[in-house]
């Protein structure tokens, strides 16, 4: 290990407080949420982070940008900065997104979601947490090594990609499917877009993703003659206490994952009618499912369909399924895969803390890396604020992961 470098490299991250907190707070005020949730896109934050790179001494920044009419220059932006290292072989890759969530109801803020506030050593705004905190820690563990003029062991490579909150497909997916010679199978990849407040997960394996979308048809009437139609708003409700069975159909546990059994809820649910005095004809609601990888996702939704059927058989409506999201889960990285091997290892030096691999309900980008057969691991040290109202990050958190990253690429054998 290279402990002299490391001390030194680590007293220099410490000494990039203050320009942590500047870089947040720039990242927080421009608006990256992506056209699927009808925001502007990346593009004003990925050109505020080439020109802030090239500032700060990297030499390689390459830009591969995914064509996307929705969004006023017609490109998603993915950005790739490599630092070069001792061995030219390898490289470190840390992954982090530039997209965000909505802001969802203002009135739940405490403070402007866009105007970044700094209070009792945390920043607050909008992905202050998701996914800017993995930003501003991968690119001070850089500056660190720049401004140190020490070498890294092996190439440090920093992805900031597109389209992470929406599906991937303008973001990694875009780049593994059109430029495959960036990555290399013995790389080391690390996404720090998941955690727990300690640092302790280091997550390796995450579920199947199943969003349904249920459209019940019925027939509209006015309320006081329910005779004369049919209420798709009473059949839905009846549809989701069923679907409550589906967790004592799907009943594995598996104590990897956080939680153990796959989860079935229902959670977005469409006006129907304006009015008291109306029974509605049509209803619509969307379940969220986080099936454990033991079962076959289409298999559920076989499950879901019967189910639906039930129901139409006993309220006389037809109900219409769709998915929005149907993704089988990836294959796990091996707990004793080198990257896990190294978070541990790091995590325990930086934190004190013993760090164990997991599994967990919710997606990341890692799922693509490893459908493409290259082992990710998820880490970061996060209250789990992500997509909640007052979202924010700790200070001392992005000073500490970025010195677990360091310690990583400086303790390579």
């Amino acid at each position: 290990m290279d402990k002299e470098n490391i001390e030194i490299l680590f007293a220099a991250i410490s000494g990039l407080e203050e320009e942590c907190v500047d870089l947040m707070k720039k990242l927080i005020a421009i608006n990256s949420v992506g056209p699927s949730s009808d925001g502007p896109g990346e593009q004003e934050k990925a050109d505020f982070l080439r020109n802030y790179l090239s500032q700060i001494g990297f030499k390689h920044v390459s830009s591969y940008s995914a064509p996307d009419d929705r969004v006023m220059n017609g490109e998603r932006p993915n950005l790739v900065a490599v630092l070069p290292g001792n061995n030219s072989e390898k490289t470190l890759w840390i992954l982090s997104h530039t997209d965000i969530v909505p802001a969802g109801d203002l009135s739940k803020w405490e403070t402007d979601p866009f105007d970044p506030v700094v209070n009792n050593g945390k920043i607050f705004g909008r992905g202050s947490e998701d996914n800017h905190q993995g930003i501003v820690s991968s690119v001070m563990m850089a500056r660190a090594f720049i401004e140190t003029g020490i070498q890294p062991a092996i190439n440090i490579g920093l992805v900031f990609i597109a389209d992470e909150e929406t599906g991937n497909e303008y973001g990694l997916t875009y780049l593994i499917e059109n430029h495959s010679d960036l990555f290399k199978k013995d790389d080391l990849i690390i996404v720090p877009d998941a955690g727990e407040p300690d640092g302790s997960m280091i997550e390796v394996a995450e579920k199947s993703v199943l969003w349904v979308k249920f459209k019940t048809i019925g027939k509209q009437v006015h309320a006081s003659v329910p005779a004369l139609g049919v209420n798709a708003f009473r059949a839905a409700s009846n549809l989701v206490v069923k679907l409550e069975g589906l967790h004592n159909i799907y009943n594995l546990e598996d104590k990897i994952f956080a939680p153990s059994r796959s989860t079935f809820e229902p959670t977005k649910k469409e006006a129907n009618v304006p009015n008291i005095n109306t029974i509605p004809g049509d209803d619509v609601f969307f379940l969220d499912c986080r099936i454990l990888p033991d079962y076959n996702i289409g298999e559920v939704l076989d499950t879901i369909r019967q189910m639906a059927n039930d129901i139409e058989n006993s309220f006389n409506v037809k109900i219409e399924i769709s998915t929005e999201q149907m993704e089988q889960a990836a294959p796990a990285t091996e707990v004793t895969a080198p990257i896990v091997k190294l978070l541990e290892t790091a995590v325990k030096q930086v934190y004190g803390v013993d760090a164990e691999p997991r599994g967990m309900g919710g997606g990341t980008v890692a799922a693509v890396f490893r459908r493409h057969d290259y082992p990710a691991a998820v880490w970061a040290t996060v209250d789990d604020l992500a997509h909640q109202p007052n979202e924010y990050c700790r200070i001392s958190n992005m000073i500490n992961d970025a010195k677990v990253f360091t310690h990583c690429v400086q303790n390579i054998s």
